[in-house]
């Protein structure tokens, strides 16, 4: 990846990449305004007469370097990428990653061929850095880079971990903690437990968003990333996810578990640089509050 230049004047984008990058034909410069290649302060922008100000970091992304918002096969939705890191919102109704029952169509198989652009010789891999439920939509970071993944692991406590859910009934307040201990032992079911050797401690902040007449919208915050927490400490609460079977839901009208990853927030493991990404509330959610 090229560096970023810094503007030091006021300008149009075409003219200033005309002047920045003078060893590139014209032709060439304006097809990197058409295809997506150029970013300003992070965003891709293809307008010719984007307005630039001094401060503004301008950067030619490499080839092959999906622009944001692209979609790709299975509904994925890339917001990031860059030579370490791929941010994306997951679709419900898919894997993570692999299973007995669905050995392919998964995210990860989904962002592999992506980055190997089509072409099965090609080396290029995604490595898992955390998972989402099949049923649970929203936001995923996967590392291109052994590096990379180790960094983002290593953090991951440090990272900012939203969501949001609606639930059957309400929570016990408006906002408060949910603090227990998970037996996570049986590989198809968590379940809460007193504390012990085989269980693991478990912390969850949330607040009420909206109150509808027989459900309620909740952003909770993850302080610990427990298998199944979420689903589980919201059943204990009295209020079960809607939709979520599993945990005593009562009703699923959109045929899935309204949960949401909603915002990411964290440090990127390379540059350093700090990273944010939210991803509003789908619509099949907010049409049950």
């Amino acid at each position: 990846m090229s560096p970023a230049r810094t503007v030091t004047q006021p300008s149009e984008l075409l003219d200033y990449l005309f002047a920045a990058w003078p060893e590139a034909k014209k032709k060439q410069v304006r097809g990197w305004l058409k295809f997506g290649s150029v970013a300003v302060n992070g965003k891709v922008i293809t307008q010719f007469d984007h307005r630039l100000k001094p401060g503004d970091q301008v950067l030619i992304r490499p080839k092959g370097l999906a622009a944001p918002e692209t979609k790709l096969t299975g509904g994925i939705r890339i917001r990031h990428e860059d030579a370490d890191i791929l941010v994306i919102d997951k679709p419900p109704g898919l894997l993570s990653i692999a299973s007995p029952s669905e050995p392919e169509k998964t995210a990860y198989a989904f962002l592999t061929d992506h980055v190997r652009q089509g072409n099965r010789l090609n080396r290029a891999r995604v490595w898992i850095v955390h998972r989402l439920d099949r049923e649970t939509s929203g936001l995923m970071v996967f590392a291109k880079n052994e590096k990379a993944k180790t960094a983002l692991q290593q953090d991951w406590d440090a990272v900012v971990k939203k969501y949001f859910a609606v639930v059957e009934g309400a929570p016990p307040a408006e906002s408060g903690k949910f603090d227990s201990h998970l037996d996570e032992s049986n590989p198809l079911k968590v379940y809460p437990a007193e504390p012990g050797p085989e269980t693991r401690h478990a912390i969850t902040h949330y607040r009420v968003v909206k109150k509808g007449t027989e459900t309620t919208l909740v952003e909770l915050t993850l302080e610990t990333g427990r298998r199944h927490q979420i689903r589980v400490q919201l059943t204990e609460a009295g209020c079960p996810i809607v939709g979520d079977k599993k945990y005593g839901a009562a009703t699923n009208p959109i045929k899935r578990i309204a949960l949401h990853a909603c915002t990411l927030r964290f440090t990127h493991p390379v540059t350093r640089e700090e990273m944010r990404f939210d991803s509003p509330l789908p619509g099949d959610l907010g049409r049950l509050v």
